[in-house]
């Protein structure tokens, strides 16, 4: 469908699609066993780049959130279209990824019900009600309520198998609930006894998303100049990692658990880089450094969907002599490390001209 002819905030577009650049790269190494470690998740505790990708784009969610939604959410006759709209998209989201792992690995019997676009459009859709129908008073109030009571589930209630609060993979209250409401059957392929994005752990995501709302509210407003907008931003960032630094001495910074100190640290890097990105694009005008990363911005969710097929049915099969394209182009010629980020690399680059493509066509797929 043709793009929208409201204006866009650049510096939206260029933070989304560098996100996307990046959650496209980390999920597509050339070999598994030899990634560079900032190209990695964290074992556990702690915040590789490769962790702050997740909750970048769930901050973004929020921040788009508003900008999609604010001039219709003030008319109330536009509600009800509005949520329904959400739910539309919601269902999608989580159609789409089940329908990809049946097309990949057919049969229900070990269907992996969580998943990060199941993540992503329950939180749009739970985010998108919260700002239709409550205040930006309201909305801080729950923010607060949803980070503190996680903490008091998390860190203070025993789990009901062992009989005590844990923080453990395998023996914390958000891997119990999974466990009770999915089986592990339908857990995460890798561990079969949690989820890195389980039930429980929605909650603070949720929390994620409302931190993106609070921030486009922000430089949606038009009392306040581009100057005392861009301080407020990164004074609000950096405070926010302070906190969640020190937050995370007592409920460690984990993206797995998505912790109350984890939402706290990666709001606040998100914040300061969108600020920065906006102070950069949209007001003093160097727009050039956003020509590659607009078109992934754009259609953000297609990229990140043609992430998962490309390299299933094109880049990861033997086509090529009975090799993959991995081992073809970039194995043979490269130190191991270099050739695997270059594969990576490759894939970002097929996907963006795609994109480029649409973006030029100004074609939005929308779900």
């Amino acid at each position: 469908m043709p793009v929208a002819t409201k204006t866009r905030l650049l510096s939206l577009d260029v933070f989304r699609g560098a996100t996307v650049a990046a959650m496209i790269l980390v999920n597509n190494p050339g070999d598994w066993g030899h990634i560079y470690e900032p190209l990695e998740h964290s074992a556990w505790n702690g915040c590789t780049p490769t962790d702050l990708i997740f909750p970048f784009f769930l901050f973004i969610v929020g921040v788009s959130v508003v900008y999609a939604m604010e001039s219709k959410a003030e008319v109330k006759t536009n509600h009800s279209k509005m949520l329904w709209s959400a739910l539309r998209r919601m269902v999608i989201l989580i159609a789409i990824s089940l329908i990809t792992q049946l097309l990949f690995h057919p049969g229900f019997a070990h269907l992996r019900f969580p998943g990060v676009l199941q993540r992503i459009g329950v939180v749009y859709f739970i985010g998108t009600v919260l700002f239709i129908k409550t205040s930006q008073r309201t909305r801080d109030v729950l923010f607060a309520v949803l980070l503190t009571g996680y903490y008091i589930v998390m860190v203070w209630i025993p789990v009901p198998d062992t009989g005590k609060p844990s923080l453990d993979p395998e023996t914390n209250m958000g891997a119990w609930v999974d466990r009770v409401v999915f089986s592990t059957n339908h857990l995460w392929s890798e561990s079969k006894t949690w989820d890195p994005e389980g039930l429980l752990g929605t909650l603070p995501a949720i929390a994620t998303c409302l931190f993106g709302i609070r921030v486009g509210s922000w430089l949606k407003r038009k009392d306040r100049d581009d100057a005392v907008k861009v301080s407020w931003l990164f004074t609000y960032g950096i405070v926010a990692i302070i906190v969640g630094l020190v937050w995370g001495l007592f409920f460690p910074i984990n993206k797995a658990l998505w912790t109350s100190s984890f939402v706290l640290y990666t709001g606040g890097w998100a914040t300061v880089t969108l600020a920065l990105c906006y102070w950069v694009i949209d007001v003093h005008g160097h727009k050039n450094i956003a020509t590659f990363f607009v078109p992934l911005g754009v259609n953000a969710i297609t990229a990140y969907v043609l992430s998962s097929y490309i390299p299933h049915y094109i880049t990861n099969k033997p086509y090529f002599g009975g090799k993959s394209l991995y081992k073809v182009l970039f194995e043979p010629y490269f130190q191991l490390y270099v050739g695997s980020a270059l594969s990576g690399l490759l894939l970002v680059f097929i996907i963006w001209g795609l994109m480029y493509i649409l973006y030029r066509r100004k074609i939005v797929i929308k779900v």
